[in-house]
């Protein structure tokens, strides 16, 4: 379908990819995984023709049709919403709009070309292109009335949704996503993760959401030194396997047989796990036939996030009493919220106006003042913040063990060693610790942040949208260490795997109030009776 020949991409002397050979079936799904920097972006803006490598090439079968997830988003802000998904399939628009210039100059010497144009057409089911079109956007939450407004007058948010049934509109049989789930909300994820487990031609993806590339690859591509590797299985199996094929390099003593022994044995254990889910990797690909040397240890570093607490916090850990906010232009963001938050609770809050959760957890740490309601921290809790902006942190142009230092209680964390300790932990080793925080990118900016939050020890952690700038070893790491952690979190995410596997109560704020339940985020999202619950207290 796609492969790849002799593939190398260079600039200056930076070797990005060095004679890279590998093929792309029909069917499959390949999750394109790899650190910042690896040149994911890079390697699917080479297999749609965006840029040239230094030397290969890229081989499309004659006849197939490649479509790629526009990066753009004011694009097409001259053209309809309808029209712009329709344009999604090239050759289709391309022939209606000779079609549309040549019907608007009638005449007998165009009547020919106009049959000729009108039987390709409805080889390529033209005719329902429209209806087509329309049924995708309404699957996607783009109702009917918007169908013919200017794309200049869309929401962003909006927008995202269009350019996405734009890629998958007219069945194309190369499809190409660069992060396709940003600006996405849970329902159209949960839409686009059901499509694409469906989908029958290929798709090529770079995701940093677990949840997804679990949901929909049946591949990974993983890009390493400059080379990429084919990995059966999803994102999870990767992820699982690679960390015990290390840690079994590192059995220097254990015999060979028990080795694929334990191997074997895992790749049945996951197997299993897959035939019982909806996962596209149990109807395309069985991991049982996967053999034991395509298992192989992955060379990432994952940073060291470990949360420690000062010490244990008392029974009482949050009250607040009808809590309400509204934003700079007078909207409701949430009212008459209530809650009290106990011992041994991680908390995802949730609402559909991200301003709504950033406002809470600035009033709560005493950022913002509400605009009525009250609430208290017990008496024993410590707690530690990272928001969903963080710029106000980096204002000073110092380098970063002083600037970590700016939160160290005592004179023996304020020693370099220590401070140097916390930032290793995070990946700053040697003269890396001793960048200027002014010209930190934002995955290194949140690695501080989480750097200066294990070294307060809090008891009780809160995190609004953690994860947007962090690479996939960096989410998983962060991930396990919550699971792990003993204390109070409050979490707001948009990474499905991180509220899953961590919280164990939801709270949704709302205009009219709030939705509590002790549930986790699935059985949250998938219960009917809330799903109408909250659609009354977002109604206008």
């Amino acid at each position: 379908m796609l492969s790849v020949s002799n593939l190398s991409v260079q600039f200056g002397k930076r070797v990005l990819f060095d004679e890279v050979n590998v093929t792309f079936s029909q069917g499959n799904c390949y999750g394109v995984i790899g650190a910042n920097g690896a040149g994911k972006s890079t390697f699917l803006k080479i297999l749609s023709g965006q840029i040239e490598p230094t030397s290969g090439h890229v081989h499309l079968e004659p006849g197939k049709r490649m479509s790629i997830l526009e990066q753009n988003h004011n694009a097409y802000d001259e053209f309809p919403v309808l029209e712009t998904v329709v344009m999604g399939n090239k050759p289709l628009a391309k022939i209606k709009k000779e079609m549309d210039a040549l019907y608007a100059d009638y005449n007998d010497a165009n009547a020919d070309r106009i049959g000729e144009l009108q039987v390709q057409f409805e080889e390529m089911d033209g005719w329902n292109a429209d209806s087509s079109a329309a049924a995708l956007l309404s699957n996607l939450g783009i109702k009917e009335d918007m169908h013919y407004t200017l794309m200049g007058e869309m929401d962003s948010k909006l927008k995202v949704r269009v350019l996405l049934a734009q890629v998958l509109f007219g069945n194309p049989d190369v499809l190409i996503m660069d992060e396709p789930t940003n600006d996405l909300d849970y329902e159209t994820i949960n839409w686009l993760e059901h499509f694409l487990a469906n989908y029958d031609n290929t798709v090529i993806v770079v995701s940093h959401d677990r949840h997804f590339l679990d949901s929909v690859c049946t591949d990974i591509a993983d890009i390493d030194f400059g080379k990429l590797n084919l990995y059966s299985g999803n994102y999870t199996f990767w992820y699982e396997s690679s960390q015990l094929a290390a840690r079994q390099r590192a059995q220097q003593n254990k015999k060979a047989e028990e080795k694929a022994k334990e191997l074997q044995e895992f790749i049945m254990r996951f197997s299993a796990n897959v035939a019982k889910s909806k996962q596209a990797t149990s109807r395309k690909k069985m991991l049982s036939k996967l053999k034991i040397d395509d298992i192989k240890p992955s060379s990432r570093r994952y940073p060291a996030i470990i949360f420690e607490r000062e010490r244990e916090a008392g029974d009482q850990i949050l009250n607040i009493e009808g809590l309400a906010a509204s934003s700079d232009e007078g909207d409701a963001l949430f009212s008459n919220v209530n809650v009290n938050l106990a011992k041994g609770d991680k908390v995802a809050i949730i609402s559909k106006d991200s301003r709504a959760t950033s406002a809470f957890y600035e009033i709560i740490n005493g950022n913002k003042k509400a605009d009525s309601g009250s609430f208290q921290w017990g008496v024993t809790t410590n707690q530690s913040y990272l928001p969903a902006d963080n710029s106000r942190f980096f204002s000073e142009n110092i380098n970063l063990v002083d600037w970590l230092r700016q939160w160290a209680k005592t004179e023996e964390e304020r020693e370099e060693v220590h401070i140097r300790g916390f930032l290793g932990k995070m990946l700053f080793s040697g003269e890396e610790a001793l960048k200027k925080c002014t010209v930190l990118s934002g995955g290194e900016k949140v690695r501080c942040m989480l750097s200066r939050m294990m070294l307060m020890r809090a008891n009780v952690v809160m995190l609004d949208e953690p994860t947007g700038h962090l690479d996939l070893e960096s989410i998983t790491a962060f991930n396990n260490s919550l699971k792990n952690f003993k204390g109070t979190v409050l979490l707001t995410t948009h990474d499905h795997e991180f509220a899953q596997t961590v919280a164990n109560r939801i709270i949704e704020i709302t205009p009219k109030g709030a939705i509590d339940r002790y549930l986790t985020f699935d059985e949250y999202m998938s219960d009917k009776t809330i799903k109408e619950q909250r659609d009354k207290m977002y109604a206008v």
